[in-house]
């Protein structure tokens, strides 16, 4: 698993443990392997993710949900996925608080779009926000399952899908991930600056 340990991260990714990595199911020797196991595993975790079955009897703002889709999204390549993290990262919350953020921040969200607190579409990025920059509640592939939620939820809304920089690869670094970093961390340092992530996901 040295290839894991060794890459070089881009801006803004979790390193991932050693003892993470020894919880990899595929043998897997490359980054390339990695990355292409991982997007088959999200492809089908969109498909389950987006059916009329699941957008009909599902609400992705219930605690279960956000663990079931991170699993749905990963289960293919980590045993960890959909588990909390219990490791402290440079980014998100101490992880013994994740089990009581994350129902605040769904019953928040609830909230806001019930009673019309913000536009819907700032509610949800508020939401996306306060998930993958201030609580960032798995291991790894916080920033794909904060987009994917988003999304579900911006669907279920009767709203389209968020483009995120027109369908740019927010994973490799380039253009595009330096601005949603930057658009993500404005937010971080003001409440109210809400505007640069709202037009990049919108982009």
């Amino acid at each position: 698993m040295n290839f894991i340990l060794n890459h070089k991260l881009a801006d803004g990714n979790t390193p991932i443990r050693r003892e993470e990595t020894e919880q990899l199911i595929p043998r897997i020797s490359t980054m390339g392997e990695l990355n292409e196991y991982e997007t088959l595993n999200i492809l089908g975790a969109r498909e389950w993710a987006f059916s009329s079955r699941t957008m009909t009897t599902t609400d992705p703002l219930e605690e279960s949900y956000v663990r079931a889709l991170h699993s749905k999204m990963f289960d293919q390549v980590w045993k960890w996925a959909g588990k909390y993290r219990t490791n402290e990262l440079n980014i998100g919350c101490d992880p013994r608080e994740i089990v009581q953020r994350i129902p605040q921040l769904l019953a928040n969200t609830k909230y806001w779009l019930e009673h019309g607190t913000f536009p819907t579409d700032e509610c949800l990025i508020r939401f996306h926000h306060q998930l993958v920059s201030k609580i960032h509640p798995f291991a790894n592939g916080n920033g794909r399952h904060a987009r994917m939620i988003t999304d579900v939820l911006a669907v279920k809304r009767g709203q389209a899908e968020f483009s995120w920089g027109a369908g740019a690869n927010l994973v490799a670094e380039g253009r595009a991930r330096a601005a949603y970093l930057a658009a993500l961390r404005a937010l971080d340092e003001n409440e109210n600056d809400v505007k640069p992530l709202l037009q990049f996901a919108r982009s």
